[in-house]
Order: structure tokens, then C-alpha cells, then sequence
């Protein structure tokens, strides 16, 4: 049976009001087969507030370990620095192309903990992991933002290694089928290819993989944003082509693609799939973990303030994915957050420093600047 996907998407309402999110799970589990994804629930009500939220940048490119520790505003900016012991050397900080955040935040007495992308090699997420005292058996919930290797790559190594570890049935949010596609990496500096998710591997995890095509709540505090769609003047770049198919039980099943998709067999990568996580900090606004921003930066902050009902955004962190885009395209961007007024942006990863420069110039009372270890702490 065909599913295109479009029919498949549920709007926000229909998940909340009535048994869509059964009903799309049932159908869902009979085509994946062995997969078994469940379906996320709907937002019921409005976006809960937290008290706290801490941000810790697990992987990402590049670090300065003498950089200080400082407070900006209401922000603290908590640096790692040296991880010295009594015979050096020792391990160090490992920064790679890749990305994942460790968010941890607060309502009241009780705390949650998610770890949100996992980096390009399992072998700098778990390095990183330990020095930085990111515990594996405290974590509530895991977040993929998109199928992309640098996003992936260390999830099935920190899996294998934390098993026994991690609470059972881990609930492990992904953007749809489409994850699972097996990637070509089609742009500069070097095509080939850019992997594929382990489906197998997943199926032998303890994990409940969570397909949230919808808004949802995640670990009762962040919410994704679901899929996000476009409505500014940003555009998809797509560096990398999507296979729609499965071989030996690695890839996507073409149920979920249109009739055109399917006969393609290799379609540009449009990122329907990308998923954000925020937060509401109370009193200040929402915190924003935009991962990669393939769908727009612009985008991604506007669809989380359309979900959330709140206009105001208090912190905007993650990749906005602008280092290949020409001048002209990162001012219009930078104007665009100029106009959405944040309190703070962090960019990482794939932003690129064209966007530093030119909005270091513009609100330099706005930028913080993280590294590899770096960790935000956001108080109400």
C-alpha cells in the first residue's frame, strides 16, 4: 500500500483533540515492520514552563580550553578548559565536524535531561561525555534533529557502550521515515557517501524510536517543533540526495514517499524530516536548539513561537547552517533576527564566521561565543 506524505501528516489539533496519533502509529508499525516506531502525542495543553535551563555543547568544531568563564547579563557562560590529572597527557576534549547538545532544565524540584544530537564519531560523543560528567543514566529523552552523519554518527556507539545504562525504552525522537534514508553527499569539498542511520541497530537498543512529525512534548519540559515549514525568504540548500529504499535492512521504506519520489529512487534532500528543540523559560521567553537549521533559521524560531503561542525568544543556540551561503543572504538573515529582537544567539557548527562577523557588527550585545565544552546556564 502506497502512503504519500502528505496524507500522512497530521496536524497539530487532530494529534491533541482526538485518537490520530493511535491510529497513525498502528498504520505506521504495519508498514515499517520490524521498525516499530510509535507515534508521538500532541501538545495537550500550553507549553510548560521551566525554571532553569542548562545548555552544554557535548560536540561540536572547534575550542579555545583558556577561554574564560564569564557571566553575560543574565546568562552564566561555564567553560571547560583543561581536563588535567596526575600523569599527563591525558584525554582531552574532542572537537569534530558534528554536533550535540546536552540540555538540562528545571521545573520546580524536578529535573529532566536530554541529549540532542550525537556528534560524527561515537569516539568524541563518549570521550566528551565523560569529561564533561554527561550522565547516561539520567537522561530522559533523546533528540535526532535530522538524518545527516554529523548529526547521527556517534549514536549507535554511546547506545552500545551506555546498554544497561539508560532507562529502559528510551524514547528517541526522530522527523519521520525520512531519517532513515541512506545519504550522498553531493556538494563541496568531496562527494560520496554520507551513511545511512542503523535501523538494525536501533532495533536492538533499548530505545522506543518516536517519529514526531507533529509538535510534541518532550520528557514533559522541551517541546520539537515537528516538521517545519517554509514561509520566509530562506531557501533549502541541499547538499546532500536521499535513496529511498531499504537493502539489507538499512535505509527508508518507500511507503512513505510519493509515487514520484519512489520512481526517482534518488531525490535532493529537502529536510521535510528537521526537527528543533525548545524550551519556555519562565519570566524570559523561549530557549531554542535549532541543531542545523536546513529549513531556516527564521524558519525553525518561527515555527517554535507559532507552536508555543510566545513571541518572545530569549535565546536562540545551535548550527543556522549559513557558512556556504553568499553575503547578501547571511545580512538578510542577520536582519531577520535583528527583527525577531532575541536576548542572545549562540551560533555553532555549520553558522559559519561570515555570520559572526556581521552580527558581532550589528548586536554584539546579543552574540556569546561557545566552543566545544562550553555550557549556558539560563535562570528565570
Amino acid at each position: 500500500m502506497a502512503v504519500d506524505q502528505e496524507s500522512i501528516f497530521v496536524h497539530r489539533r487532530d494529534v491533541v483533540c482526538g485518537g490520530g496519533a493511535v491510529m497513525l502509529g498502528t498504520l505506521l508499525a504495519s508498514l515499517l515492520g520490524g521498525a516499530r516506531p510509535v507515534w508521538a502525542q500532541g501538545i495537550p495543553g500550553a507549553i510548560p514552563e521551566v525554571d532553569r535551563v542548562a545548555v552544554r555543547v557535548v560536540v561540536d568544531n572547534y575550542q579555545i580550553t583558556v577561554a574564560p568563564s564569564l557571566k553575560a547579563g543574565s546568562v552564566e557562560v561555564q567553560r571547560f578548559g583543561w581536563p588535567l590529572s596526575d600523569q599527563p597527557p591525558d584525554k582531552a576534549i574532542i572537537s569534530e565536524f558534528g554536533l550535540s547538545l546536552h540540555a538540562e532544565s528545571q521545573r520546580g524540584s524536578e529535573v529532566r535531561n536530554l541529549l540532542v544530537d550525537f556528534g560524527f564519531t561515537s569516539e568524541a560523543l563518549l570521550n566528551n561525555a565523560e569529561l564533561l560528567d554527561v550522565d547516561p543514566a539520567t537522561l530522559d529523552a533523546l533528540v535526532l534533529s535530522h538524518g545527516h552523519y554529523d548529526h547521527f554518527g556517534g549514536l549507535v556507539g554511546f547506545l552500545q557502550r551506555n546498554k544497561g545504562k539508560l532507562k529502559s525504552k528510551l524514547p528517541l525522537y526522530v522527523g519521520g521515515e525520512e531519517c532513515f534514508c541512506s545519504r550522498q553527499w553531493t556538494a563541496p569539498p568531496l562527494k560520496g557517501n554520507f551513511g545511512a542511520l542503523d535501523r538494525k541497530a536501533l532495533e536492538g537498543a533499548d530505545v522506543t524510536v518516536t517519529f514526531a512529525e507533529v509538535p510534541a512534548l518532550v520528557a514533559d519540559q522541551a517541546f520539537t517543533t515537528g516538521q517545519i515549514s517554509l514561509g520566509t525568504f530562506e531557501k533549502v540548500l541541499s547538499p546532500s540526495a536521499m535513496k529511498i529504499g531499504v537493502q539489507t535492512g538499512i535505509g527508508c521504506y518507500p511507503e512513505q514517499f510519493s509515487d514520484a519520489e519512489r520512481q526517482q529512487g534518488v531525490v535532493p534532500d529537502q529536510f521535510r524530516h528537521e526537527l528543533a528543540t525548545s524550551f519556555n523559560l519562565k519570566g524570559r521567553g523561549l530557549i531554542v536548539l535549532t541543531s542545523c537549521s536546513h529549513r531556516g533559521v527564521v524558519n525553525t524560531i518561527k515555527r517554535a513561537q507559532a507552536i508555543s503561542g510566545i513571541s518572545k525568544v530569549h535565546a536562540v543556540i545551535g548550527g543556522f547552517h549559513l557558512a556556504p551561503y553568499p553575503e547578501e543572504y547571511v545580512r538578510q538573515s542577520v536582519a531577520a533576527l535583528k527583527e525577531i529582537d532575541p536576548d542572545y544567539v549562540i551560533p555553532l557548527h555549520c553558522t559559519g564566521e561570515l555570520f559572526y562577523e556581521i552580527f558581532k557588527t550589528e548586536m554584539p550585545n546579543k552574540l556569546l561565543r561557545s566552543f566545544t565544552g562550553t555550557r549556558f546556564v539560563f535562570n528565570a
